[in-house]
């Protein structure tokens, strides 16, 4: 569904992506971990038209998406879940869901796809009226994602979703990541809790200052001494 091919990408003299290359399959969870500042929402941006890509190119279902305009990338099939959410705090819950539909015009599937959030977010139905800014973190990070799932996303990118929030609520939103994918949506995942990450992908790669040092199935990284000393925080596989 999603190639990347020798991408480079840069921040003024900073050259933060040197050249990686990855997939994304259909249907498929693939989640691409690292330390902070390996340019792994540097990455997501490049796809999302956010920051210009210097060489290589992004194909998007046959298609080369590189550098083209976010709102056309967005309007064929790709949603961006930022990092630390970033909802509308002073719209209510219903209003930041719609927010995520602004470029459809087909008003029987938007009810659908608001019914079908409400049922992945019972809470986020309970709190249909009330303020965005009001909610907990858990909820703020169910209503980012159900923002996204409102543009009818062919793909799912996901940046640090779970971040700064209690274990409880950390598994729920793994385990919603999975129903979404369940249910058609293939899904591009950046994580931290790279155990969570890996627990739940099919593939994996692994970035590191801006290049990629490793990919793999994510059973075999999981299994791997180097990524298990790195990022796992444990010692040697048994």
């Amino acid at each position: 569904m999603l190639k990347i091919r020798n991408l480079h990408t840069y921040y003024g003299a900073i050259h933060a992506l040197k050249g990686i290359s990855l997939n994304v399959p259909e249907g498929k969870i693939v989640t691409l971990l690292g330390a902070n500042g390996a340019g792994k929402s540097t990455t997501l941006k490049s796809i999302t038209g956010l920051v210009k890509v210097k060489e290589g190119e992004i194909i998007f279902k046959g298609e080369d998406i590189t550098n083209k305009p976010t709102h056309e990338i967005i309007q064929r099939g790709i949603a961006l879940i930022p990092e630390g959410r970033q909802i509308f705090p002073n719209l209510t819950v219903r209003e930041n869901l719609l927010m995520g539909a602004y470029a459809r015009e087909d008003d029987e599937g938007i009810q659908k796809d608001l019914d079908w959030v409400f049922e992945l977010f019972p809470r986020l139905k309970e709190r249909i009226n009330q303020l965005g800014g009001t909610l907990s973190g858990g909820e703020q990070q169910m209503l980012a994602v159900g923002r996204g799932l409102m543009s009818h996303p062919k793909l799912l990118m996901l940046d640090e979703p779970s971040l700064g929030l209690a274990p409880m609520l950390v598994k729920e939103i793994f385990d919603m990541i999975k129903q979404i994918n369940s249910e058609g949506v293939t899904i591009l995942l950046i994580e931290q809790n790279a155990m969570a990450a890996l627990n739940i992908a099919d593939y994996g790669y692994i970035l590191e200052t801006g290049n990629m040092v490793l990919k793999g199935s994510a059973e075999a990284l999981l299994h791997n001494e180097d990524v298990r000393r790195a990022y796992l925080g444990v010692g040697k596989a048994s």
